[in-house]
């Protein structure tokens, strides 16, 4: 109806060697990351770490930095707080070793109630992972990654082609890696959240480079005589902006959710932000050029 974006003609397939460069560096990023969750170096949340979280609902709003000082002069450490002022709730999370968790949330209630007199404190709930249950969560979180990323490479084989499957499975992984990498370099923690964040993202990214490839398609039925990198060129133009708009639109309601959506959705709405963008590159500037590159000069076989 209102054509945002006119026909452009980019030699996309050109740039495909500075593109590998940028990514190699994200994904090398992003394997170090992995290896230090793996390890437990990371930033890792109360999720992967272990420790506890209690809820507190005030009956008065209660100040977060005098609820920090009084947390900090009673020498507790590693202790973090978010505040759900709409509510006047704060959640407050340590991470401890298992053998120091219990009796956390009595020792916190009983620091506020003296701090905080004449304000009706009331425990809504207490969480406690231990660093085995930790462990084991980063292990089962690395599967379900793994898992997303072969239904992956199942069905875009067998929509498209085994090469088409490759070049979607390896754009998933760098759009994983690259947020993984930029989160861990940003110093943000990580946790069950950013999970959840990169399989929107892997699903996300699958989509759009789907319909990339299924314009790539469905020109090379008709472009036999045409080389396959005019093919894929002529294709990622005509399909681009569809490819910016759709991702201009997840932008805007993504960044609606970082300023609006509160402190619990602000490092999810973050990952999304980056992975957006990364996502919609790598459709054009990882999976296109694989595909081209691993079927050397041949045009690639279509499914009718």
């Amino acid at each position: 109806m209102i054509e945002l974006i006119r026909k452009t003609d980019i030699d996309f397939m050109g740039k495909k060697y500075i593109a590998f460069a940028i990514s190699g560096v994200l994904t090398l990023i992003g394997l170090f990351a992995t290896v230090q969750v793996g390890r437990g170096a990371a930033n890792l949340g109360i999720d992967f770490a272990g420790g506890t979280a209690v809820q507190i609902k005030f009956e008065k709003q209660a100040s977060l930095d005098s609820i920090r000082g009084l947390i900090s002069q009673a020498g507790l450490k590693d202790v973090e707080l978010q505040e759900l002022p709409t509510e006047n709730k704060i959640l407050i999370m340590v991470k401890k070793e298992e053998e120091r968790l219990g009796g956390f949330s009595d020792k916190i209630v009983g620091l506020l109630e003296k701090g905080l007199p004449g304000n009706r404190i009331t425990v809504d709930s207490v969480s406690e992972i231990g660093p085995k249950v930790g462990k084991k969560l980063r292990v089962d979180a690395l599967w379900a990654v793994l898992a997303s990323a072969a239904g992956i490479l199942i069905y875009v084989g067998w929509r498209f082609q085994f090469r088409f499957s490759v070049g979607a499975t390896v754009a998933t992984f760098h759009d994983v890696f690259a947020v993984m990498g930029i989160f861990y370099l940003m110093g943000r923690e990580i946790n069950l959240i950013l999970v959840t964040a990169l399989l929107t993202i892997a699903g996300y990214s699958l989509t759009d480079t789907v319909v990339v490839f299924d314009r790539i398609r469905e020109n090379l039925r008709f472009a036999l005589k045409e080389p396959v990198e005019k093919v894929i060129n002529r294709s990622i133009n005509e399909v681009l902006s569809r490819t910016i708009v759709t991702s201009l639109t997840v932008f805007l309601s993504s960044l609606a959710l970082f300023f609006t959506g509160g402190e619990v959705l602000h490092d999810f709405a973050l990952a999304m932000l980056i992975g957006i963008i990364i996502g919609t590159y790598s459709s054009v500037f990882v999976a296109s050029p694989i595909v081209l590159l691993w079927g050397g000069s041949g045009k690639p076989l279509v499914k009718k």
